[in-house]
């Protein structure tokens, strides 16, 4: 490089640093070479996978009804929950990337330029430099951090999977939820449409002077408490589509359409051994594959902080050329080793090491705990869901012989052979069978989706079917 070359370089140094302020963070925005975007998922909604539509691709041009699986699938897409949790997976697939730049040489350069003016003498003073730092040996250190940003990361792609699977079964709740209250809504109609019939069969007695003025009040009284039920009802019922849109990351307010479930009665046929159950909840349960993931990171830090107790072995090599007014240009360059050996912290390295190897046995406890309560959840879960099963088959039982039961004492009563406590009493038993019967039945689906996420295996193939008509046990 000549003299001029020299001034040139530095005369037009604060523009390159300008362009390479500027272009430098848009480059690094878009490279990837360690490829740590192929280590989590492309999408919220992807590891939960579903064929038959893009994640996160809604367009609803038409507006139509929602399904089950579509509904799920915003509320994966959409949820804040779900958002943060793709966004930790991705901060730490950028972390193993900073792990992996370990094993690559640093390069800097540098360039300076200085004017001396005294009063006997004025010079000038420039010089441009090169570096290069490659870090060959560490006892494994190297290999340790980038081990514990791997292993970190499997924990953090697991946790996302588990936050995946909790907004899963939000979603499925509330779906059912809808048309549990919706039903109820139905069953308050009835229930309404049976009060208002007897009370017009306790007006016509006693407008011929065969009833006594207390039927006609009971029954009107009865009557109104079902248009009050049928009242809470509805808004139960706008409560459970405020709930069904928060889910799914929308306002409580928006207006949509949603597809009723399958027309048909949930197959109450449900066996399964427990132990069998738990083991494969183990084996799948995404939090507890992140607990095993964790104890695995804590072993890897162990091995990075004892390796930083050890020598480590570099290759340098510096390039050097100065030029000033008062002697002519001069070019320099080295290239060696460097040993770096530690030869006391202050027991730095030796407290780390131990609150290290802490770490592993607190993340090993938590792992068995975790275990503990994966067999705990499976247990419960799937309590519940024979417990729903049994209920569902009761109260279908129930509600015959309910119907069955009010339709008998109204006919004696417009026969007038029976009395109106009876019509009453056989009403109110038809209406609450209706409602045990409607709860009953969303509450098994439910159940078995419970037992589904204990597991840890919630996914769109438990829910991705046609969904027509109102289902009916």
């Amino acid at each position: 490089m000549g003299h001029r070359t020299a001034r040139l370089v530095y005369r037009y140094l604060p523009a390159l640093a300008v362009a390479l302020t500027v272009s430098l963070p848009a480059a690094a925005d878009t490279a990837d070479p360690f490829a740590t975007g192929d280590l989590v998922a492309k999408s919220q909604a992807t590891s939960i996978n579903r064929p038959t539509a893009l994640p996160c691709n809604f367009s609803n041009a038409d507006k139509a009804p929602l399904s089950l699986p579509d509904v799920v699938e915003r509320a994966l897409c959409n949820n804040p929950q779900t958002r943060e949790a793709w966004a930790n997976a991705r901060a730490q697939a950028a972390q193993v990337g900073v792990s992996a730049s370990a094993f690559l040489p640093s390069i800097n350069a540098t360039g300076s330029f200085t004017h001396n003016n005294t009063s006997s003498t004025t010079s000038n003073q420039e010089s441009v430099g090169l570096s290069l730092t490659y870090l060959l040996y560490d006892f494994g250190g190297r290999d340790a951090t980038l081990e514990n940003a791997r292993q970190v990361l499997a924990a953090v792609n697991a946790t996302q999977d588990a936050s995946l699977q909790s907004v899963f079964l939000s979603a499925v709740q509330a779906y059912y939820q809808l048309f549990a209250t919706q039903a109820a809504v139905d069953a308050a109609i009835e229930a309404e449409k049976s009060g208002r019939e007897s009370f017009n069969a306790a007006a016509a007695r006693y407008n011929v002077g065969s009833g006594t003025p207390a039927d006609k009040l009971q029954t009107q009284t009865a009557y109104s408490q079902a248009v009050l039920n049928r009242i809470r009802a509805e808004g139960d019922s706008r409560n459970a589509q405020g709930t069904l849109a928060n889910v799914m990351g929308l306002d409580a307010n928006l207006a949509f359409a949603i597809s009723p479930p399958l027309a048909r009665a949930p197959d109450v046929r449900f066996e399964g051994d427990v132990a069998r159950l738990i083991e494969a909840a183990r084996r799948n349960r995404p939090d507890l594959a992140a607990a095993e993931a964790q104890i695995k990171a804590a072993q890897a830090n162990v091995a990075a902080v004892q390796a930083s107790g050890k020598p480590s072995i570099s290759l340098t090599s510096d390039l050097t050329r100065s030029d000033t007014s008062s002697a002519g240009p001069l070019n320099s360059a080295a290239l060696g080793v460097a040993v770096s050996i530690p030869l006391f912290t202050g027991f730095n390295t030796t407290y780390r090491t131990q609150a290290a190897q802490a770490q592993v046995e607190t993340r090993t406890a938590q792992r068995d705990r975790l275990s503990q309560q994966v067999a705990l959840d499976v247990w419960k879960a799937y309590q519940n869901l024979t417990t729903e099963t049994q209920s569902l088959k009761t109260s279908t039982d129930l509600l015959a012989s309910a119907a069955q039961s009010e339709r008998v004492a109204l006919g004696r009563y417009k026969a007038g052979v029976g009395n109106i406590l009876d019509v009453l009493t056989a009403q109110s038993a038809l209406a609450s069978a209706r409602q045990q019967n409607i709860q009953a039945l969303y509450a098994w689906y439910i159940a078995k989706a419970t037992l589904a996420q204990a597991m840890g295996q919630l996914d769109f193939a438990a829910v991705d079917s046609p969904q027509t008509g109102n289902p009916s046990p």
